[in-house]
This record gives C-alpha cells, structure tokens and sequence, in this order.
C-alpha cells in the first residue's frame, strides 16, 4: 500500500528532483547524477528517521538514480541503432521537462479556477432585463398573453376554487339542554303527573341529546333524594316518581 507525501516544500519525488536542480543551480540538461542521487537517498532516509512511510513513487524515483548512476560507471555503453551512445540519463530529463512543463500549467489552471469561482454566474443579460421590465409593465403582459395561458390560469384557480370547497369546516354548537333545566322540566312533569316512565320522558322530546340529558338529571335527581325510582315492565325501562315527603308536603 502507498501514500502520498506532502511536505511544505515537494508532493512528490519529481518535484523533489527539480528542487534539488534550481538549489544547487545545475543544468536540466547535464544532471551530475551522483550527486542528484546522493542527496535524494539522504532525503529519503531523514524521512525514515521521522517515522515516515516512503510512498513508492519516491522508492521507484530513488531505483532509477541508481540504476542510471550504474549504467554511467560501466565502462561498455548503450548504443542505438545509428550507433550513436545513448544517454542513460535521457528518459529521466525528459521525464523532468514534462513535469516541469505540466507543473507551470497546473498552477495557471489553479489560478484561473480561483477567479472563476469568485465569479457570479450569469445567463442571457438582455433575457432577465426583459424579464423584469415585464413584472411591472402590465401592457408588455397582456401583448404576451394567449389562449394557452388563459387556460393555464382558469385550471389553477378552478383548482383553488375546488380545494377551498373540500376544505374541512369545524362547526360548534351550543345544545340547547342543560342538567339544570331537565332536572326542573322532570319535577314539573312529575308534579303534573306523579309517576312517569322513562319511556315517556324519551317520547317528550326523542332527540338523542335530551334523551342524555333528561338521564343525567335523574341520575342527579336520584342523588339529590328528590325522585325516586323503580323498575318498571321491560329490561329497558323504568318509573320515576316524587318521593313522599314531596307529595305530603
């Protein structure tokens, strides 16, 4: 596994190279090749004495040098087919230049990335201008106007028009009962009428509400000892009637 190092001064051994070139002020061209070597090794091992891992690119970098500082020591040299001697430094310049080359290039780029994105994006200028003229020209608005757009607008307001129709309404109505009036309205009945069956206190008035309530003012009536009760014909029914000290009284 490699990784990728970046100090303050190189990202990678090629730059660490050109380094090494612009310091000591050498030719691209006619790289002293043991010294270059010398000083990239030197690097290489205060890297490993910082506890740093080498990345593999600088381990490759680091076999080449070596192996051109080799072929240069031998005394029996590489010839190409015209039969002239071949440089076992070539490949490694040319390498140089290119990276030198692309370096400077990519710094441009970056340059011109920074000011491109502190930019605003903007479209057609003449287009938004006429855009917004037309937010407040009503005239230029109805010249623009067609049946399509006519229909548009019907389609969003009958849309409106039907949601506000379906919308659902909460409605609070006040009965008109309480426990108060029934309990009075039972015990003039009664005095009418000394015995009544619950049955005929439902047919009064059949309302499912004043059946309720007409059933918490006997409950209450009950309570209060001023009606008394008894079961009458039918599991559903039953007699209410004023007790005796009422009717003494």
């Amino acid at each position: 596994m490699s990784f990728e190092i970046k100090l303050p001064l190189f990202e990678g051994p090629f730059d660490l190279l050109l380094f090494f070139i612009e310091r000591d002020e050498l030719d691209i061209y006619d790289i002293p090749i043991s010294q270059i070597t010398t000083d990239f090794l030197n690097f290489l091992h205060q890297l490993e004495q910082m506890n740093i891992e080498v990345a593999s690119e600088f381990i490759l970098v680091a076999a080449t040098l070596m192996k051109i500082k080799a072929k240069m020591l031998l005394p029996r040299p590489d010839l190409d087919e015209e039969g002239n001697e071949i440089d076992p430094r070539e490949d490694l310049v040319k390498h140089l230049l290119e990276y030198k080359k692309y370096k400077s290039v990519i710094a441009e780029l970056a340059t011109m990335q920074d000011h491109r994105l502190a930019r605003e994006k903007r479209g057609n200028i003449m287009k938004e201008i006429k855009a917004l003229s037309e937010l407040t020209n009503v005239e230029a608005e109805l010249q623009n106007i067609d049946l399509y757009k006519l229909l548009k607008v019907y389609q969003k307001v009958i849309s409106r028009y039907n949601l506000e129709q379906n919308k659902p309404s909460h409605q609070v109505l006040q009965y008109p009962y309480s426990v108060e009036d029934q309990k009075t309205f039972l015990i003039k009945k009664l005095t009418e009428k000394n015995k009544i069956s619950f049955t005929e206190i439902i047919a009064f008035e059949s309302v499912k509400i004043a059946v309720i309530f007409n059933f918490l003012a006997i409950l209450e009536l009950l309570h209060l000892k001023k009606i008394s009760l008894h079961l009458g014909m039918g599991y559903n029914n039953f007699w209410i009637e004023l007790p005796e000290e009422a009717l003494v009284e």
